[in-house]
């Protein structure tokens, strides 16, 4: 068997130069789509979604289903002139979904910037086509949440820094000059009224520690009082007081009862007490025996005789101070 040699193509240099110039073009243009988000050869689906606000959502940004990439953000225009934003994204994974699914824009991160995620609507509605414009929805990232939750904390720090303020314009109008001296001076006095306290109390230590042992005493002897006069109070307890109480009230209801007989006049007593001519006829026996006896003291020899030697007695003359003179003239 002979072997034969293949003809050798030779190939000019132009052609080789416009191969080399077709396939640089060529991955010129893979490259600067793939960069795009838009790749030329790719067969994946594509969506729509209308936004009010994408919220610094950038192309080239990944789409994902339930935290999988599988698509990239390709592009973002206003609509017309309402402002609307059209999003264009690609979803490259054949994974079929509702086209009640919501695309959803979301934060990545605290640094990640926007994302975008196809949330699946759990329901029998046909799947979603490429070509399709998909409901949208927001979800509120951490920072969103911080600032929603800082908001109203930031206005009511700004409400209760002009509240402090004016608070203390306020406290300045209160406190001038002559208020601050005083306010100086009534601290000097409370400064003087607690070391004079301080001493005070030095003073009163020094008392109770010199004194010790006669507050002991004191208070030993203060509890025998109390226990003997627990011991009292027990015998009290003891005894039968009912009956003094009652026998107590039964003599003084026999005193009420002797007094008003006594008031009415019964008996010797009362009777002495209520019957005026017997007191009166007291009363002058009374003065007759004083003057009786004040007569025998100023004039015995009107009451006693007695001679030695048996001369006949003279006969008695009466004073002119005599007090029964004196009685009968009145």
């Amino acid at each position: 068997m002979t072997n034969k040699k293949i003809p050798f193509v030779k190939i000019s240099r132009e052609v080789k130069t416009a191969l080399l110039a077709l396939v640089g073009i060529a991955l010129f243009i893979s490259g600067y789509s793939y960069l795009k988000a838009n790749p030329v050869w790719s067969s994946a689906r594509t969506f729509y979604a209308v936004y009010d606000n994408v919220g610094g959502l950038v192309p080239g940004t990944s789409v994902t289903i339930n935290g999988l990439p599988v698509g990239k953000i390709q592009n973002i225009k206003f609509l017309n002139d309402s402002g609307k934003l059209l999003v264009t994204f690609n979803v490259e994974d054949d994974f079929p979904f509702s086209e009640n699914s919501k695309a959803v824009i979301y934060e990545a991160g605290f640094i990640g910037g926007k994302a975008l995620s196809v949330e699946l609507a759990q329901d029998d509605a046909p799947p979603a086509k490429s070509g399709d414009t998909l409901s949208i929805g927001y979800r509120q990232g951490f920072t969103e949440a911080i600032e929603a939750k800082l908001a109203p904390l930031q206005d009511n720090i700004e409400s209760f820094i002009v509240h402090a303020d004016s608070l203390m314009q306020n406290v300045n109008m209160v406190f001038d000059e002559e208020n601050r001296a005083n306010l100086k001076a009534g601290l000097a006095s409370l400064d003087q009224t607690l070391n004079t306290f301080k001493r005070t109390s030095r003073s009163l230590d020094a008392l109770v520690s010199d004194n010790k042992q006669k507050l002991d005493n004191s208070i030993g002897n203060f509890e025998k009082i109390s226990t003997d006069l627990n011991g009292v109070t027990s015998s009290l307890a003891q005894a039968d007081i009912e009956t003094t109480v009652k026998d107590l009230q039964a003599t003084i209801g026999s005193l009420n009862g002797m007094m008003k007989k006594i008031e009415s006049g019964e008996g010797s007593l009362g009777k002495l007490l209520q019957d005026e001519g017997l007191y009166k006829n007291l009363d002058d026996a009374s003065n007759q025996l004083e003057l009786l006896l004040q007569d025998m003291r100023l004039n015995p020899k009107r009451y006693v005789h007695f001679s030695l030697f048996g001369k006949r007695q003279r006969q008695y003359e009466v004073p002119e101070d005599d007090p029964a003179l004196q009685e009968n003239n009145d």
